[in-house]
Parts: structure tokens; sequence; C-alpha cells
């Protein structure tokens, strides 16, 4: 009986696994079918965000569904910004890592997009504008 014992806590962790990857797999195979026909998409830990007819939106995943948080239309783009995520205004530098946002401005308008990785936000920066400037 004190070997059933000692193995159960085990078996505790085994099932609880097992939920979490079968959560990410659900998360993920729904970031496929929201993100299919995009011409760009990420999927991180902030949040999903896609480039579909010149829309860019962003959205976070929250109770089993992508909940759309804003979108923007990339025509409308004259600037695009690296912030830090907590610290207010302040901007990112050049060889700053880890957690960002990417701020779209345009139109009077400000979308603010979390990123978990300032590398890929600077790939997006880069991307976005190519598709900004095939669009004007």
């Amino acid at each position: 009986m004190i070997h059933g014992l000692l193995w159960f806590p085990l078996l505790l962790v085994f099932i609880l696994l097992t939920a979490l990857g079968w959560l990410e797999r659900r998360r993920q195979n729904l970031f496929l079918f929201w993100a299919k026909g995009a011409e760009l998409s990420k999927l991180d830990g902030s949040g999903a965000a896609r480039l579909k007819e010149g829309i860019f939106s962003w959205s976070t995943f929250e109770a089993g569904k992508f909940k759309e948080q804003d979108i923007f239309e990339i025509k409308q783009l004259e600037l695009l910004e690296l912030m830090a995520l907590t610290s207010g205004e302040a901007p990112l530098t050049s060889e700053s890592q880890g957690r960002c946002r990417l701020r779209l401005i345009g139109n009077g308008k400000e979308m603010d997009v979390p990123f978990s990785d300032a590398e890929q936000a600077r790939e997006w920066m880069d991307q976005l504008m190519e598709k900004a400037r095939c669009d004007l």
C-alpha cells in the first residue's frame, strides 16, 4: 500500500501534463484555422496576430477561442514603433530582447500588439512596412 501512495503524486502529475498538452494542441489547431489564408501570422504567449487581405488583427486566447482585440487597416499605417511592454512610453533599444509591444499608428488610431520576443517583433516591423508600401 505504501508503494501505491508513493506513485500517486506521479500519476497526478502525468494527468496534469497530459491535460495541459491537450489544451496547447487545441490552441494551436484553433490558431491554424484562424490564420488560414493570412499573409503573416504569429502565435506566442502574448496572443495571436495576422495580416489578411490588408487588415491586421490581433487576438488573445480566452475560454477556448480566439477573442479579437483590435484591427488596423494596413493602408492607413504611418508609423511603427517598438515599445517596452511595461515601461509606459519608452521605446525599445535595438539590443533589447524579451517581451515588448509593437505600436501601429495611422489615420488617428493607435494599436499596441504585444510580442513575447523582440526579435520577432523587429521582423514583423520590416514585413508590415513592406506590405504598407506595397498597398499604397
